[in-house]
Order: C-alpha cells, then sequence, then structure tokens
C-alpha cells in the first residue's frame, strides 16, 4: 500500500477511489502550510498537486520516497520537471482534460467583450433605460480570431471560434506552416507579428519561459487592431500588465480577460484599478465541474497504474 499525499482539491470521488487502495491525505489547505505540506510529504510516494503547489526547492528536497506527481492540470511552471526526473520522479499532467473548459472560456470572454452589454443590470433595475449606449456592441461572427500558441487548447478554441462563425489564424513558436494541425483544423499559420496586426481578437495559449515573458508587452499591444480584444488564460508574465492596463485606459484595445496574473493571488489594488472593459477571474478558465471531474479521475487512473 502506497502513501499518497494530495494538497490542493480534487473530485472526491476519484479521491475515494485512490484511497480504495492505497493510503491517502486528501487535504486542500495543504498548500497554505508550508511547514506542515513537507511533512507530510517527506513519506509519500505520489503527492498529487495543482497550480499553487510549488514542487521545487525545499519541498522537493523533502520528497526523499516519492515515485510520482501528478498534477491536476497541463501546466508545469510550478514543477521543477527536470529536478524531479533527475531524483526518478515522474511528473504526470492532466493532458487535455480541461481544455473544453479552457476553450469555452475564451470564446465566452470574447462574446461578452465585444458585444459590451452585460454590465447594464444596475442601471436597468434602478430605471435607467441605456438602450443607445449599449447599442454599439460587435458581433463575433466574421470576426478574425489569433491563436498564439496551437497546441491541444488552441486547436480546440479553433473549432469553438469556427463554429462562431470566426476566422481564425494562430503562430506556434514550435509549429510551421507545414504542420498538419494546421490543414486539419483549417486554420492559417501566420508570423506573431501578422496575427497581432490583423486579429480582432487574441488569445493566448504558451507556457511561461524566457521567450515568452512580456511576449505582450507595450509595443506588441500597440501593434493590435484599434478596439481589439487580448485575452489570457495561458501563464501570468506572458502580458506585461502594465501596457496592458495602460492600453485599455487609453482605449486602444477594446477589452481584455485574464485568467492568470505575474502574482497570485493578485495584491489588492494595483495597474487595474479603474480600467474599463476588463474581465478579471482567478485562475479557473480550466476549471469547471465537468474539468475537475476529468482531471481528477484521469490522474487517480495514471496514479493507480503507476503504482500497480
Amino acid at each position: 500500500m502506497a502513501r499518497i499525499v494530495i494538497t490542493e482539491f480534487m473530485d472526491e470521488r476519484a479521491v475515494a477511489q485512490l484511497r480504495a487502495k492505497h493510503d491517502v491525505l486528501y487535504d486542500p489547505t495543504l498548500v497554505d502550510d508550508a511547514v506542515r505540506l513537507r511533512a507530510e510529504s517527506a513519506g509519500a510516494d505520489v503527492v498529487i498537486v495543482r497550480n499553487r503547489t510549488q514542487v521545487r526547492g525545499e519541498l522537493l528536497a523533502a520528497l526523499a520516497t516519492c515515485r510520482v506527481v501528478g498534477r491536476l492540470g497541463v501546466g508545469l511552471d510550478n514543477i521543477d520537471v527536470a529536478a524531479c526526473e533527475a531524483r526518478g520522479v515522474k511528473v504526470i499532467p492532466a493532458s487535455g482534460a480541461n481544455a473544453l473548459s479552457v476553450a469555452e472560456y475564451v470564446i465566452a470572454s470574447a462574446m461578452l467583450l465585444l458585444r459590451g452589454a452585460y454590465q447594464s443590470t444596475a442601471d436597468v433595475v434602478a430605471g435607467h433605460w441605456p438602450r443607445n449606449a449599449l447599442s454599439n456592441g460587435r458581433e463575433i461572427g466574421g470576426k478574425t480570431l489569433g491563436l498564439v500558441g496551437f497546441g491541444s487548447i488552441g486547436q480546440l478554441t479553433a473549432k469553438l471560434a469556427q463554429g462562431m462563425g470566426m476566422n481564425v489564424v494562430a503562430h506556434d513558436a514550435m509549429m510551421d506552416e507545414s504542420n498538419p494541425a494546421f490543414a486539419r483544423a483549417g486554420v492559417l499559420c501566420v508570423g506573431l507579428d501578422e496575427l497581432t496586426a490583423r486579429a480582432d481578437v487574441i488569445s493566448l495559449h504558451v507556457p511561461l519561459v524566457a521567450s515568452t515573458r512580456n511576449l505582450f508587452d507595450a509595443k506588441r499591444i500597440a501593434a493590435m487592431k484599434p478596439g481589439a480584444v487580448l485575452i489570457n488564460s495561458a501563464r501570468g508574465g506572458v502580458v506585461d500588465e502594465a501596457a496592458l492596463a495602460a492600453a485599455l485606459k487609453s482605449g486602444h484595445l477594446g477589452g481584455a480577460a485574464l485568467d492568470v496574473f505575474d502574482a497570485e493571488p493578485m495584491p489588492a489594488g494595483g495597474v487595474f484599478a479603474g480600467c474599463p472593459n476588463l474581465v478579471l477571474t482567478p485562475h479557473i478558465a480550466g476549471v469547471s465541474g465537468e474539468s475537475n471531474e476529468r482531471v481528477s479521475f484521469m490522474i487517480a487512473q495514471r496514479v493507480l497504474e503507476e503504482l500497480a
């Protein structure tokens, strides 16, 4: 019987599946107690985390008996994968399990920001009738979506966007135009500068690495179409937050939706105070009831296979 420590929230039915065969500590608050986290994980054969648990440094050093790190999601920037592999620890992400949740988040955010008509409830309830002010919203059909990153989530987002009548272009630094994924999806492969200049909505789907930090800085944001919308459900740090706030306040951009930030949780106040046409969410684009179930059961099954 192996020892499994789960440090963040997981579908309880998937936890029960693990508990039926192994010794499981499930405590979604464990991530917030660094000392106890290290102590409880020290004798674990498996540690299962989401995005907040940092599997590196002191925690990684404490994992004396760990064989597997399960990631309830796909991004691995909170895990020192190379150091894990050097210690013989296998890292298992839930690849593809939350793709639909992220893709739907992108399309919903694009529709909300382009239309600009869904924050009038208080005015209408108060007896006001801002019909003229809200009559210039834009339809999503016929607009161009630019996807920066064309992996599984980008490809599914393209499919949903095309179903809404959008034209889709994409750029991926790891894929050239000969990659069959573009032809299969009916998506035009373009350079990043061309994508930036022609897209009405830009959605980011890249990891945070040296080459993508501040990829959308003040210069690139200024090169976006006037009135364009920027959506980041990938990783904080890919967008220069101060530059984005300035572009929203100046009116250059028509809106933005951010699900990820340089610092999470984001400090109170900061550069986004007073920004118009802005949607901020707490890193939940990939988290829905359905995706949590898919992610949790995928990782539970993969862990059980590794321990068999």
